[in-house]
């Protein structure tokens, strides 16, 4: 007597919800993915220098404050006392890049 083997069928069932969560969480990695990268971008956007050299006075008379190099004012014609009242004034400070930022460093 010839005996049969049994067969087993295998059966593929799609489980939908599962299709669905993944698919979910594939959208949600690239909305984040996005989000991520936008702000990486504003960040680099906000960065006004490297280094002191891109940093100069906001104004060509006692600055308070400095500005990225290609904001620089324009001096010709302009006299200025000769009085030291601003953080820059006399070698009390100078310009320099802080954090990403135009700023001025006091001088020891």
């Amino acid at each position: 007597m010839a005996r049969k083997e049994d067969k087993v069928k295998i059966k593929i069932h799609s489980n939908w919800k599962l299709l669905i969560v993944i698919f979910i969480l594939i959208i949600l990695l690239f909305v984040l993915i996005y989000f991520i990268a936008r702000e990486d971008s504003q960040i680099i956007q906000a960065r006004e220098c490297e280094s002191e050299s891109e940093c100069v006075p906001v104004s060509c008379c006692h600055p308070d404050s400095c500005v990225p190099i290609n904001q620089t004012p324009s001096c010709k014609g302009i006299f200025c006392t000769e009085e030291c009242s601003g953080p820059l004034d006399c070698n009390a400070g100078h310009c320099g890049c802080t954090k990403g930022k135009c700023s001025v460093i006091k001088d020891k």
